[in-house]
């Protein structure tokens, strides 16, 4: 799990410190999660995957906290968007927004 997120986190470009104030968590817990010491509950992995621009859904999966229930077809189009170079992360940040808004939308409709 803590590979993973230093993985994103480094691939967002943004600093343990950075990521520490966007999600309220402290720098150096997040620092031993990162190397593998401590493992988040929910609520902190909701809020890495928050600030990193991941669905909460993948974040909890790659914890082992739920089940498959994303399809690759999603995971796909999130990651193209994040890893889209002609764009701006403000630019980024805001397709997923709105991208996960439609999502969201469409489940509750089912």
């Amino acid at each position: 799990m803590g590979d993973f997120i230093r993985a994103q986190r480094q691939m967002a470009n943004l600093s343990l410190r950075q990521l520490s104030a966007m999600t309220a968590v402290s720098n150096p817990y997040l620092s031993q999660i990162e190397r593998g010491m401590h493992e988040p509950s929910v609520r902190i992995l909701k809020s890495i995957a928050a600030a990193l621009n991941l669905s909460s859904e993948a974040m909890l999966e790659q914890a082992g906290l739920l089940d498959e229930s994303v399809r690759a077809d999603d995971d796909a189009t999130e990651a193209a968007l994040r890893a889209d170079r002609r764009l701006t992360e403000a630019q980024k940040r805001a397709l997923l927004s709105v991208y996960r808004s439609y999502i969201e939308a469409n489940e509750t409709d089912a």
